[in-house]
């Protein structure tokens, strides 16, 4: 899944410092690069993230491998024992790898370890294992690494705390961080589209707005169009077939503001409010994603009338 993917390098490559400290368990760590991900040899490679760092007195390179899903191609132990053996032949220098688990139920299998078992000659590659929702997520929310926060809805929330406080608790702790308007922009876009993993489309769609943060995150995040596939359009799909009058409404208000100007989309909201015959929502929910402008809308609108 390649959004998934796109968000969780450009994070990495923004805060190599955060990742490296959060993969490797410790603080003393020197960025020194990060590199180019491809390997090039025999065949062409291209490694998730690969950073150079210096630890323990010594120059070694941190490879990290981002999966959504348990890896269908190749089996991860081949693939990551692969990784492994190219990138020591390439720079001829040690290599911590890990591989960081983004949905629930993935990964439950990988052990970290590629294992010939032939008695003569055996073969042995280990590798980290992380599964996001096996860490404490309020270590991350209050760690000071302000890269990880974008993946803490993936991870283990608070004792008696529920899905959508915790991932309201993420949004706000995100929000709170001082950054540039663009640079917060993409971090809570990209907090967005990975909770998807995990979150229904309808839910983080409604608090993000809730929030006010709807507009800020489409008018400057680098990630906005993910979130349009993948967060407003699903939860308006989501919102239609489990016939939840409230939820269409605003995933119809959320889709014109998204691909239209917000304040103009915005006169169509009391009339949309009162509309509760879901095959009208209905009709009126793919008109918002499909229509090339308001004023083609609005002819719809009004031939439902």
């Amino acid at each position: 899944m390649a959004e998934y993917d796109t968000i969780s390098k450009h994070l990495i490559q923004t805060y190599p410092a955060d990742f490296v400290r959060f993969t490797l368990g410790r603080a003393d760590v020197e960025i020194r690069a990060i590199l180019d991900p491809e390997i090039p040899r025999v065949e062409t490679r291209l490694t998730d993230s690969l950073i150079r760092v210096w630890i323990d007195g010594e120059e070694v390179l941190v490879h990290t491998e981002f999966q959504t899903t348990d890896s269908r191609d190749s089996p991860m132990p081949i693939r990551m024992a692969s990784y492994i053996i190219r990138l020591i032949e390439y720079y001829g220098l040690p290599v911590y790898s890990h591989v960081i688990y983004l949905r629930p139920d993935a990964g439950r299998r990988d052990e970290g370890l590629y294992l010939q078992k032939h008695p003569d000659y055996p073969v042995v590659v280990r590798y980290k294992v992380i599964r996001l929702n096996e860490i404490d997520g309020q270590d991350i929310v209050e760690g000071g690494h302000p890269g990880l926060l974008p993946f803490a809805p993936l991870m283990k929330r608070p004792a008696g705390m529920t899905s959508e406080e915790w991932l309201r608790q993420c949004i706000r702790r995100t929000d709170a961080v001082s950054l540039a308007q663009a640079e917060k922009a993409n971090f809570l876009g990209g907090l967005a589209v990975l909770s998807g993993l995990a979150y229904d489309p309808n839910t983080i769609t409604s608090i993000i707005s809730q929030e006010g943060l709807m507009d800020a995150i489409m008018r400057e995040s680098s990630f906005a169009q993910y979130l349009k596939e993948l967060g407003v359009k699903q939860g308006i799909e989501q919102g239609i077939e489990q016939g939840i009058e409230q939820g269409i409404q605003e995933s119809i208000r959320e889709a014109l503001a998204v691909r239209f100007d917000a304040g103009v989309a915005g006169q169509f909201a009391d009339r949309i409010a009162v509309i509760d015959d879901l095959q009208r929502l209905k009709q009126l929910l793919h008109a918002a994603v499909q229509v090339n402008n308001l004023a083609a809308f609005q002819r719809v609108l009004d031939a439902e009338a």
